[in-house]
Parts: structure tokens; sequence; C-alpha cells
């Protein structure tokens, strides 16, 4: 599963600093496969942060612990509500290789 939320902050630097804990907070959790954190090219007003559990059910997990819902629950609430911020992953490719998953949406 992604987690992809995008941010247009009014203060980079101190948004930075909020991104790199929710990054230590989260990855920290059982099921989460890493995550990332970094500012488009070519307006760098915008900000994407994006991590990998493997399941629903680890990120929802992940979001439970106090620390957590502390520090990433309100970070993630300023995130822009304009698209979805959480996917399940269909194609996955490492070294060349794709792999197809099935979705896990009843009746697809």
């Amino acid at each position: 599963m992604l987690l992809v939320c995008r941010f247009t902050p009014a203060d980079p630097a101190a948004f930075a600093e909020r991104l790199a804990h929710a990054l230590e907070l989260l990855t920290a959790q059982p099921g989460c496969l890493g995550g990332e954190a970094g500012r488009a090219v070519d307006d760098p007003e915008h900000w994407v942060l994006t991590v990998r559990f493997t399941g629903v059910d680890a990120y929802r997990r992940a979001l439970s612990p106090f620390p957590v819902r502390e520090h990433v629950v309100p970070l993630l609430s300023e995130a822009s509500a304009d698209s979805p911020a959480t996917y399940e992953t269909l194609l996955g490719a490492a070294g060349g290789a794709v792999e197809r998953r099935a979705s896990l949406r009843a009746g697809d």
C-alpha cells in the first residue's frame, strides 16, 4: 500500500524537519517498508511524502501509537485534499522485472 501526500508549506525549512520526524516515526512501525519526502523540481513550493506499507492493515496500525497520532496525523491533515492519499499497489518492479499484484478491493 502506498501513502502519497502532497503539501504546499508556508515555511519549507521547518516543514522539512517535520517530514523527517514523521518519516522516523512511520518507518519504525511494523509493516512499513520505507518512505521518502521531497519537493518538486519545477516548483519547489510543492512537497510530497510517500510511504510504503505491506498492506492497509499495517498502514492503519502504523497510525495508532501515540507519538504518531501526536505528530504524523496532524501533519497528514495539512496535505492537499484534491486527490486520494492512499493507494493499493498493483504493479511492483525491481531489476527490470514487473510483478503484478491482485487488487484487494472486492469485485476487482
